[in-house]
Protein backbone atom coordinates (compact mmCIF):
# COMPACT_ATOMS: atom_id res chain seq x y z
CA UNK A 1 0.00 0.00 0.00
CA UNK A 2 1.51 3.09 -0.78
CA UNK A 3 0.65 6.64 1.01
CA UNK A 4 0.77 10.47 0.10
CA UNK A 5 4.09 12.11 -0.48
CA UNK A 6 6.23 12.45 2.29
CA UNK A 7 6.39 15.96 4.10
CA UNK A 8 10.26 17.22 5.00
CA UNK A 9 11.68 14.09 6.40
CA UNK A 10 13.88 14.27 9.57
CA UNK A 11 15.92 11.42 11.16
CA UNK A 12 13.77 11.82 13.77
CA UNK A 13 10.24 11.50 12.04
CA UNK A 14 11.79 8.57 10.18
CA UNK A 15 12.55 6.33 13.18
CA UNK A 16 9.03 7.20 14.49
CA UNK A 17 7.62 6.10 10.92
CA UNK A 18 9.43 2.67 11.23
CA UNK A 19 7.53 2.29 14.87
CA UNK A 20 4.80 2.65 13.08
CA UNK A 21 5.09 0.66 10.38
CA UNK A 22 6.20 2.73 7.59
CA UNK A 23 8.77 3.11 5.30
CA UNK A 24 9.72 5.86 2.79
CA UNK A 25 10.89 5.21 -1.18
CA UNK A 26 11.11 6.94 -3.80
CA UNK A 27 9.82 5.95 -7.73
CA UNK A 28 13.22 6.28 -9.32
CA UNK A 29 17.08 7.58 -8.45
CA UNK A 30 16.42 10.61 -10.18
CA UNK A 31 13.21 11.74 -8.23
CA UNK A 32 13.78 14.01 -5.55
CA UNK A 33 9.96 13.07 -3.63
CA UNK A 34 9.74 10.23 -1.14
CA UNK A 35 6.21 8.66 -0.45
CA UNK A 36 5.08 6.40 2.61
CA UNK A 37 4.65 2.27 1.96
CA UNK A 38 3.18 0.45 4.50
CA UNK A 39 1.97 -3.10 2.79
CA UNK A 40 -0.96 -4.89 3.29
CA UNK A 41 1.69 -8.05 3.35
CA UNK A 42 4.93 -7.38 4.79
CA UNK A 43 7.81 -9.41 4.37
CA UNK A 44 9.55 -10.88 7.40
CA UNK A 45 12.74 -13.09 7.48
CA UNK A 46 12.02 -15.50 11.13
CA UNK A 47 15.20 -15.62 12.84
CA UNK A 48 14.33 -18.62 14.74
CA UNK A 49 13.89 -20.45 10.83
CA UNK A 50 16.44 -18.77 8.94
CA UNK A 51 17.32 -21.45 6.31
CA UNK A 52 21.40 -21.61 4.19
CA UNK A 53 20.94 -23.79 1.17
CA UNK A 54 23.70 -26.17 1.51
CA UNK A 55 25.53 -24.35 -1.07
CA UNK A 56 25.80 -21.51 0.46
CA UNK A 57 26.46 -22.93 3.62
CA UNK A 58 29.58 -24.69 2.00
CA UNK A 59 30.68 -20.81 0.69
CA UNK A 60 29.95 -19.30 4.41
CA UNK A 61 32.51 -22.51 5.98
CA UNK A 62 35.22 -21.55 3.43
CA UNK A 63 34.84 -17.63 4.20
CA UNK A 64 36.17 -15.97 1.12
CA UNK A 65 35.23 -12.54 2.39
CA UNK A 66 36.38 -10.88 5.15
CA UNK A 67 33.49 -9.65 7.04
CA UNK A 68 33.20 -6.08 8.33
CA UNK A 69 30.26 -4.59 10.38
CA UNK A 70 29.85 -0.30 9.79
CA UNK A 71 33.39 0.07 8.48
CA UNK A 72 32.01 1.79 4.86
CA UNK A 73 28.60 2.65 5.12
CA UNK A 74 28.10 5.42 2.96
CA UNK A 75 29.68 2.92 0.21
CA UNK A 76 27.22 0.28 0.97
CA UNK A 77 24.85 2.60 0.55
CA UNK A 78 26.29 3.97 -2.78
CA UNK A 79 26.40 0.54 -4.40
CA UNK A 80 22.97 -0.21 -3.70
CA UNK A 81 22.00 2.68 -5.02
CA UNK A 82 23.68 2.06 -8.74
CA UNK A 83 22.05 0.88 -11.34
CA UNK A 84 23.84 -2.69 -12.18
CA UNK A 85 22.83 -5.46 -14.93
CA UNK A 86 20.07 -7.06 -13.16
CA UNK A 87 19.03 -3.92 -11.76
CA UNK A 88 18.65 -1.32 -14.13
CA UNK A 89 16.76 0.98 -12.05
CA UNK A 90 16.88 1.98 -7.57
CA UNK A 91 14.51 3.61 -5.11
CA UNK A 92 17.24 4.97 -4.16
CA UNK A 93 17.88 8.56 -4.47
CA UNK A 94 19.87 11.33 -2.85
CA UNK A 95 17.61 12.29 -0.16
CA UNK A 96 17.12 8.82 1.41
CA UNK A 97 21.34 8.50 1.08
CA UNK A 98 21.20 11.55 3.04
CA UNK A 99 18.63 10.35 5.44
CA UNK A 100 20.49 7.19 6.13
CA UNK A 101 23.49 8.86 6.27
CA UNK A 102 22.13 10.45 9.57
CA UNK A 103 20.46 7.55 10.64
CA UNK A 104 23.74 5.93 10.88
CA UNK A 105 25.52 8.42 12.45
CA UNK A 106 22.59 8.36 14.82
CA UNK A 107 23.85 4.71 15.86
CA UNK A 108 19.98 3.73 14.30
CA UNK A 109 21.53 2.59 10.61
CA UNK A 110 24.31 -0.06 9.83
CA UNK A 111 25.88 -1.85 7.33
CA UNK A 112 27.42 -5.48 6.32
CA UNK A 113 30.44 -5.51 4.17
CA UNK A 114 31.88 -8.05 2.51
CA UNK A 115 35.43 -7.51 1.40
CA UNK A 116 38.23 -9.22 -0.31
CA UNK A 117 41.74 -7.89 -1.21
CA UNK A 118 41.16 -4.77 0.23
CA UNK A 119 37.65 -3.95 -1.83
CA UNK A 120 34.36 -3.93 -0.94
CA UNK A 121 32.66 -6.89 -3.18
CA UNK A 122 29.22 -6.96 -1.31
CA UNK A 123 26.99 -5.41 1.40
CA UNK A 124 23.63 -4.80 2.97
CA UNK A 125 22.33 -1.93 4.69
CA UNK A 126 19.40 -1.72 7.22
CA UNK A 127 17.88 0.39 10.38
CA UNK A 128 17.97 -1.01 13.95
CA UNK A 129 15.61 0.24 16.73
CA UNK A 130 14.97 -1.59 20.13
CA UNK A 131 14.58 -5.55 19.34
CA UNK A 132 14.11 -5.00 15.35
CA UNK A 133 16.04 -4.40 12.39
CA UNK A 134 14.62 -3.36 9.18
CA UNK A 135 16.95 -4.13 5.99
CA UNK A 136 16.84 -2.08 3.33
CA UNK A 137 19.01 -3.13 0.74
CA UNK A 138 21.93 -5.13 -0.17
CA UNK A 139 24.40 -5.32 -3.41
CA UNK A 140 26.84 -7.93 -4.93
CA UNK A 141 30.03 -7.36 -6.90
CA UNK A 142 31.09 -10.68 -6.50
CA UNK A 143 28.95 -14.40 -6.56
CA UNK A 144 27.20 -14.99 -2.84
CA UNK A 145 28.71 -11.54 -1.38
CA UNK A 146 25.61 -10.49 -0.09
CA UNK A 147 24.25 -13.25 0.83
CA UNK A 148 27.11 -14.10 3.23
CA UNK A 149 26.64 -10.89 4.57
CA UNK A 150 23.10 -11.92 5.15
CA UNK A 151 24.37 -14.98 6.98
CA UNK A 152 26.00 -12.99 9.53
CA UNK A 153 23.61 -10.54 9.91
CA UNK A 154 21.22 -13.13 10.95
CA UNK A 155 23.82 -14.39 13.06
CA UNK A 156 24.17 -10.94 14.88
CA UNK A 157 20.78 -10.11 15.80
CA UNK A 158 20.48 -13.50 17.33
CA UNK A 159 23.22 -13.29 19.39
CA UNK A 160 22.05 -9.43 20.45
CA UNK A 161 18.64 -10.41 21.49
CA UNK A 162 16.99 -9.31 18.40
CA UNK A 163 13.71 -10.80 17.26
CA UNK A 164 12.79 -9.29 13.90
CA UNK A 165 14.30 -8.57 10.67
CA UNK A 166 11.73 -7.30 8.75
CA UNK A 167 12.38 -7.07 5.07
CA UNK A 168 9.16 -5.27 3.66
CA UNK A 169 8.63 -7.19 0.61
CA UNK A 170 9.59 -10.97 -0.24
CA UNK A 171 11.39 -12.67 -3.08
CA UNK A 172 12.38 -15.26 -4.56
CA UNK A 173 15.57 -14.76 -3.52
CA UNK A 174 14.49 -13.99 -0.04
CA UNK A 175 12.16 -16.98 0.43
CA UNK A 176 15.07 -19.43 -0.28
CA UNK A 177 16.05 -18.31 3.82
CA UNK A 178 12.45 -18.85 4.82
CA UNK A 179 10.98 -15.37 4.51
CA UNK A 180 7.52 -14.81 4.54
CA UNK A 181 4.41 -12.68 3.64
CA UNK A 182 2.23 -11.55 6.74
CA UNK A 183 -0.75 -9.81 7.40
CA UNK A 184 -0.46 -6.01 7.88
CA UNK A 185 -2.32 -6.33 11.79
CA UNK A 186 -0.08 -9.47 12.42
CA UNK A 187 3.10 -7.14 11.58
CA UNK A 188 1.91 -4.58 13.61
CA UNK A 189 1.32 -7.22 16.93
CA UNK A 190 5.62 -8.48 16.33
CA UNK A 191 6.45 -5.01 15.88
CA UNK A 192 5.27 -3.84 18.92
CA UNK A 193 7.05 -6.68 20.95
CA UNK A 194 10.05 -5.92 19.22
CA UNK A 195 10.03 -2.51 19.89
CA UNK A 196 9.65 -2.68 23.82
CA UNK A 197 12.82 -2.65 26.09
CA UNK A 198 15.70 -0.83 25.78
CA UNK A 199 17.71 -0.58 22.43
CA UNK A 200 19.84 -3.49 21.49
CA UNK A 201 23.19 -2.55 20.62
CA UNK A 202 24.69 -3.86 16.82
Amino acid sequence: MRRGACPRITPELLLRAYASGLFPMADSADDPDLFWVEPELRGVLPLDAFHIPKRLARTVRQAPFEIRFDTAFDEVLAACAQSVGNRPSTWINSTIAELYGSLHRLGHAHSVEAWRDGKLVGGLYGVSMRRAFFGESMFSRETDASKVCLVHLVERLRERGFVLLDTQFTTEHLKRFGAIDIPRADYAVMLEDALEGPDLPF
